[in-house]
């Protein structure tokens, strides 16, 4: 038994068509998808409709709650006007009606078809807004295990790869199609394969047109009307790793208008290959 889960596509219909033919070429029985299909990036709606129509089953991601949050208007009314928050009401004016209902619909968590040993969710057993990592403490993933009936897993959200092996059961997290944070910008996915001893479990790492979907924040208008959030979001597709969260810190903590402010100051000090707690303890 071969199954295949990918998560975090983040809008980004190019590397979510390279997964789409390496899985067509790995035999899978079955396959899986983590959410935030949306968010962070200017294809959506497409993506919504590429995952819909191979039929793949998916949970919900914080960025599709979030999404919808401003397709709804339950948000802030300044977040409805004000240009900080110019790229997320792009993002949910991009979806079509049809994408709005499909994102709308899906679940928390859900299990494998196939087998009784695995769950997926977005974030954790808990919340699909709470990450899990390398960094996360083996007590804490023992915790999550312990919220499931599943002795697998899986989880995506922090955009990078784990795999942790526990008295309780394992821990994957797959990583991100659309936007790696690991330094690598292919496009990543899993596959868990259902052997004798166990599971094992195959990080699997596609090449696509990353020039194509950068591309793509230029034609699509999101790069001009989605002001300062829109450009760090595209230099987080070309650097494989975060700037978004980073910079919102950065003007937390110097009181600074987010939607002013230079993005040529916070490079001064943000080296986006080393350690975010390293960056965070300078603020």
């Amino acid at each position: 038994m071969r199954i295949a889960v990918l998560a975090d596509i983040h809008a980004n219909l190019p590397a979510l068509e390279a997964v789409i033919e390496d899985i067509d070429r790995q035999g899978v029985d079955e396959v899986l998808v983590g959410g935030d299909l949306v968010g962070r990036g200017p294809q959506g709606s497409a993506v919504v409709r590429r995952i819909s129509e191979r039929g793949w089953r998916s949970v919900r991601g914080n960025h599709e709650d979030y999404l919808l949050s401003f397709c709804r208007s339950e948000v802030p009314a300044s977040w409805l006007s004000t240009e900080e928050w110019a790229a997320s009401r792009w993002m949910a004016a991009e979806l079509d009606s049809d994408s709005a209902a499909y994102i709308d619909a899906l679940p928390f968590s859900m299990t494998s078809a196939l087998t009784d040993e695995l769950r997926l969710v977005h974030g954790s057993p808990r919340s699909n807004c709470e990450g899990i990592g390398v960094w996360t403490p083996a007590e804490d993933l023992e915790s999550h295990l312990s919220l499931v009936d599943e002795s697998v897993l899986i989880c995506g959200h922090t955009h990078r790869t784990m795999e942790r092996h526990l008295p309780l059961g394992l821990v994957v997290n797959v990583g991100s199609v659309g936007l790696p944070f690991n330094g690598d910008w292919r496009a990543q996915y899993a596959i868990l394969t259902r052997l004798p001893d166990g599971w094992h479990v195959e990080f699997r790492q596609i090449p696509y047109d990353r020039e194509a979907f950068l591309n793509a924040y230029e034609s699509s208008g999101f790069l001009a009307d989605g002001g300062v959030t829109a450009t760090l979001l595209r230099m987080e597709v070309s650097h494989a790793r975060p700037f978004l969260v980073p910079f919102m810190k950065w003007t937390t903590a110097r009181d600074l208008d987010m939607s002013t402010a230079h993005i040529a100051d916070f490079l001064d000090i943000y080296n986006p290959n080393r350690p975010l707690a390293e960056f965070f303890a300078l603020l």
